[in-house]
């Protein structure tokens, strides 16, 4: 059998590569020339295409025991159009949002839809802000902000202290479990007198959150044209007729899974299942479960999906052989993942099939569509973005030494701006209209950019060492846990104003038990071997200590997408902040 890194890829059925470079001053200007389609502009338009072309095909599937409910094309616009009616006559309209609590789900879908389909937006915002027992305050700030006209959680129970709360009351409340007395059930909804349709292209379909790592959340309007065309975008950079087919956990309050797994299902005529499962200890077995049972074509995940499924598909063939069965596209978002990880998924898949298969990823932001950009070729390197989608201009501008550019995108998918913040929205946007991302990135071959490009860290990331040279936070951290094999899950870059840069280190449980030895001795082995390889002090580990426990979602430390927070998770970590570059460290600190 032929080894990993030969053996041929399955066909992933990419249109072709094509990219038009422009010099304009000390910048450049990339463009993708293939054509797109520009006919459907409303994201309802394309349940009612494939209720008419496919209505017993299963669009989405939730669990339900130890089964699946489903609901197919033609009965999801049935009930998409009952629900618009009922929320018309709760005063749901253009300008009138309706705030989603929710976790991805059956319901949670139709409801969107069917606001949407009345040309009011939907406000997904994250479970997290809501659950019990969460600091209710930025669920305060995104209800202050988004001025909702009424409110869908799927369970009241566990949303019980979000809807007693002040900022809530009097908001006509949609519950598909455990109602209150006075809440609106799902169910009775659904029973509404249909509505048609009424959007148009530049209506607002949803008001996404901006992550709020840099300050408070703004609102990012999303029209249906933005998210429509996305969608026809991404269909443009595959050769493919089928349908798709996805397990998928991404969620539905940011723009990659509502716009870019959920809304690409329905635009390609696909089935979504829905995993309820989460790349975190405890929570990650339910995926495992899915996709024991289900086949799909494309499968996307963030890189601590990743790092958990792959320990998974080492251990268990028959997993392995259900995972590789039809699927041609492996992607991870989100965040930068290691090299590591892709290369022994590959190994697996060779093992099992006989073949690699391409590793994707893409790139943008919750203003971008999301997807500005994305690897439409066969891919076995980790860390790249791609090259702009069909009809997308992405602007590099020089932002330091050794061929670091930032990037700034325009095109259909773009965001008009930020909810009521004229100002934000201004200094968004370039002296072209091009959408100033704050992230940074280099060409992979600088002589030919067609080969694309390699994503470089966030800007806003970086900082600098008391000898006042930066650090690209984002491109080490990735480069460290790579180098470390599998034994983190990941790391918070630390060293502002220090003498060199240290690493705080969370464990994976699983793959140290696997290891059997001594994992801090292997740890600092491997960051030993890696410095030797560095380039520089900045990309040189001076001090690294291993943390307790994980990441913590209920902070926002961990985000909803799978991702640390470097900011807060420093800034939530003064102690072992305080120790990490202590004159002098105990013993729990490698020194390098």
């Amino acid at each position: 059998m032929n080894a990993p890194h030969t053996a041929p890829f399955r066909d992933a059925r990419y249109a072709p590569r094509a990219l038009r470079v422009e010099r304009r001053g000390d910048a450049l200007i990339l463009r993708n020339p293939m054509p797109y389609s520009d006919a459907v502009r409303t994201v309802t338009e394309p349940l009612a295409r494939w209720a008419a072309e496919a209505p017993e095909r299963v669009w989405l599937a939730e669990r339900d025991g130890a089964g699946w409910r489903t609901v197919t094309f033609g009965e999801a616009q049935r009930q998409v159009a009952a629900l618009a009616g009922g929320l018309a006559g709760l005063g749901l309209a253009r300008g009138r949002p309706l705030l989603i609590l929710a976790r991805n789900g059956v319901d949670h879908a139709l409801i969107s839809y069917g606001a949407m389909s009345l040309g009011a937006p939907i406000a997904p915002v994250s479970p997290q802000y809501g659950l019990r027992g969460a600091d209710l305050t930025r669920l305060q700030h995104a209800v202050e902000r988004l001025k909702p006209a009424a409110v869908y959680v799927d369970d009241a129970e566990a949303f019980g202290g979000a809807l007693a709360a002040p900022f809530l009351a009097g908001l006509p409340t949609i519950v598909s479990r455990s109602p209150r007395p006075g809440d609106i059930a799902f169910v009775d909804l659904l029973a509404s007198a249909p509505v048609a349709p009424v959007t148009q292209p530049d209506d607002i379909a949803k008001l996404l959150l901006t992550s709020g790592s840099t300050g408070k959340p703004k609102a990012v309007l999303c029209t249906h044209a933005n998210i429509a065309l996305n969608a026809a975008q991404i269909e443009a950079c595959y050769a493919d007729p089928d349908p798709p087919v996805l397990v998928n956990s991404a969620p539905w309050s940011h723009s990659l899974g509502a716009n870019a797994i959920l809304h690409m299902v329905l635009h390609r005529g696909g089935t979504l299942y829905i995993d309820a499962g989460q790349p975190v200890p405890g929570r990650f077995d339910e995926t495992v479960r899915n996709l024991r049972e289900v086949a799909t074509t494309y499968h996307n995940m963030v890189p601590a999906g990743w790092a958990m499924l792959i320990g998974e598909l080492e251990r268990d063939e028959a997993l392995a052989a259900k995972f590789f069965q039809t699927v041609r596209v492996l992607q991870y978002g989100g965040a930068s993942m290691a090299q590591s990880i892709l290369d022994r998924v590959q190994a697996v898949a060779v093992k099992t099939v006989g073949e690699r298969i391409t590793f994707a990823a893409g790139y943008g932001a919750t203003e971008t569509g999301p997807t500005a950009c994305n690897i439409h070729w066969l891919n076995a390197r980790s860390g790249m973005v791609g090259l702009p989608t069909p009809g997308t201009a992405v602007k590099l501008v020089p932002a330091g030494e050794g061929g670091k550019f930032e990037i700034r995108v325009k095109g259909p998918q773009v965001s008009p701006g930020y909810l009521a913040q004229p100002e934000a929205t201004e200094q968004a946007f370039d002296e072209d209209g091009f959408y100033r991302l704050g992230d940074a990135a280099r060409l992979a071959d600088p002589e030919d950019p067609s080969a694309g490009l390699v994503f470089d860290g966030r800007l806003v990331e970086n900082f600098k060492l008391a000898s006042g040279a930066f650090v690209a936070a984002g491109a080490l951290r990735v480069a460290a846990v790579s180098a470390i094999g599998g034994l983190v899950s990941d790391a918070v870059v630390c060293g502002e104003g220090q003498e060199g840069v240290g690493l705080m280190l969370f464990l994976d449980a699983k793959a140290c038990e696997a290891f059997g030895g001594p994992a801090r001795e292997a740890i600092a082995e491997r960051l030993r071997a890696f410095n030797l390889a560095a380039k520089g002090g900045t990309g040189r580990i001076a001090r690294a200590l291993i943390l307790d426990g994980a990441p913590d979602a209920a902070s926002g430390e961990l985000t909803d997408k799978g991702y640390i927070n470097q900011a807060l998770a420093r800034e939530r970590r003064p102690g072992e902040l305080a120790r990490l570059f202590a004159d002098n460290p105990d013993e729990g600190v490698m020194v390098f």
